[in-house]
């Protein structure tokens, strides 16, 4: 017995007026958008998110177009894309996207992405750990350092400055100003993502280009030493393998360098500055706002005590309206004062730690094709030297061939002779005394050797006129 639910009708189901109910073609297509994702966060917490296309869209702030890149149906080259709240990774058998706290993987179930997600997860920890670590020491190394500066800085601020400032911001600063024990800076969690999306990615290259080198070197001497079909056939499908990693190996390589070439994309990919400058500008013109409240507040108070009740009624009122109004405009140009602020920030980042984290692995890389240049060029060499060997032996051939056309031709001479003696003609050489047989033996014998006479001077002018070796 099938059960259904009660918003599908049965085939051949039959409305209250007697006309057929189709199936809902809503509840075939449902769930078809929705992929399984592995959410990796900051704090290194794993869990698969499963959610469509529009979910993600919000999530990440990601355009449509974007999410196609990562389309496991669709056959994309090797990408990597800052937007403006996420960086879209799509390298070899990696399509992930990472935000400032988090990293989107869509087919985490895949086994050779398996040990990616093992590493990516080891490195957030030892990021999160590190990170932790040296909050603790600066803490303890400046604790005194603020104490006894803590006067000297109150007295240095103006009255106009923010006395609140908001703890957040603060939070996210003072994270990404730390700095290891070593006295290097740490990373932001989405350059700690990228590298480790970019090591896996020019691992798996190198790997497959260091395996196509150990296959290729001993086909290629066995097809030198002995020419037969099964060695060309081997030769050729290496030759395609090492065609078709090339190809992948230069996407790879011409899209770290086009980031390096672009300063603005680099720039884009700071995901946590953005995010720190988004929450400083709010906070910035939030306190703005807050000082043109006292100020309207101040001007209230200045009203004198000999306005009647009437009259401050209505400059209250008036005063209402204008403080509407101004706040208003003051949040048009909050948000107006930190776009402008944002977009200088990023046009002005300083990109050199993504830059030297891209060049470092754009060296690696560039290395791994110019292996498999090489490779190529041994596969060019032992082509070209495949080819003159079978030229050699076509010449060969060719020589033989010259060589019994010209003795084909001799003989013909010879047999144009025994075809003239077999004639049925009465001769004295065919009588049967002892001087006939004599007579036919110096016949027979002076054609033969007119015969080899005239073959030996034909090749000899043929190796006068360079037609044969």
């Amino acid at each position: 017995m099938n059960i259904r639910g009660q918003g599908q009708a049965p085939p051949g189901m039959m409305d209250g007026i007697g006309v057929p109910v189709a199936p809902n073609p809503i509840s075939r297509k449902k769930g078809t958008g929705v992929r399984a994702w592995l959410l990796l966060d900051s704090t290194g917490q794993k869990q698969v998110v499963e959610a469509g296309k529009h979910a993600i869209m919000r999530r990440t702030g990601l355009p449509a177009r974007d999410l196609r890149i990562l389309d496991p149906l669709l056959s994309y080259p090797s990408t990597v894309l800052g937007r403006e709240r996420a960086i879209v990774i799509n390298l070899e058998h990696i399509k992930a996207i990472i935000t400032a706290h988090e990293v989107l993987l869509l087919n985490s179930r895949d086994p050779s992405v398996t040990p990616f997600v093992e590493e990516l997860h080891s490195r957030i920890l030892r990021h999160q750990g590190a990170a932790a670590a040296a909050a603790a020491s600066d803490d303890s190394k400046l604790g005194k350092v603020y104490e006894s500066e803590e006067v000297q800085s109150r007295e240095r601020k103006d009255e106009d400055e923010d006395p609140n400032p908001d703890p957040e911001v603060k939070d996210q600063s003072k994270q990404n100003d730390i700095q290891n024990g070593d006295g290097m800076k740490i990373l932001p969690f989405e350059f700690v993502a990228l590298e480790a999306c970019l090591e896996a990615a020019c691992s798996v290259l190198e790997n497959e280009a260091k395996t196509l080198e150990q296959e290729a070197h001993p086909a290629l001497d066995k097809l030198t030493s002995k020419i037969s079909t099964l060695n060309l056939e081997r030769v050729r499908q290496i030759k395609s393998r090492l065609v078709a990693i090339t190809g992948r190996v230069q996407k790879v390589r011409d899209e770290l360098e086009h980031l390096l070439d672009d300063d603005d994309d680099m720039a884009e990919m700071y995901l946590t500055d953005k995010l720190q400058q988004v929450h400083s500008s709010s906070a910035s013109s939030i306190n703005d706002d807050d000082d043109d409240d006292v100020h309207h507040l101040d001007v209230d108070d200045s009203i004198p005590p000999e306005i009647s009740l009437e009259a401050a009624a209505t400059a209250a009122a008036s005063d209402e309206d204008n403080q509407h109004d101004d706040r208003l405009l003051v949040g048009v140009s909050r948000e107006s004062r930190a776009s402008t602020t944002y977009s200088t920030t990023t046009k002005h980042l300083d990109v050199e730690e993504l830059e030297m984290l891209l060049e470092a692995y754009f060296v690696q890389i560039d290395g791994t094709l110019n292996k498999l240049s090489t490779l190529r060029e041994y596969v060019d060499d032992t082509e070209d030297y495949i080819n003159i060997m079978l030229d050699d032996k076509q010449n060969h051939l060719l020589q033989m061939g010259v060589m019994l056309t010209t003795a084909t031709l001799v003989v013909s001479a010879f047999v144009v002779v025994a075809g003239i003696f077999g004639m049925n003609i009465h001769i004295e050489l065919f009588n049967s005394d002892v001087a006939g047989n004599r007579e036919f033996l110096w016949t027979v014998g002076g054609s033969t050797a007119g015969t080899i006479l005239l073959y030996v001077v034909a090749i000899a002018w043929c190796k006068h006129k360079r037609l044969l070796e």
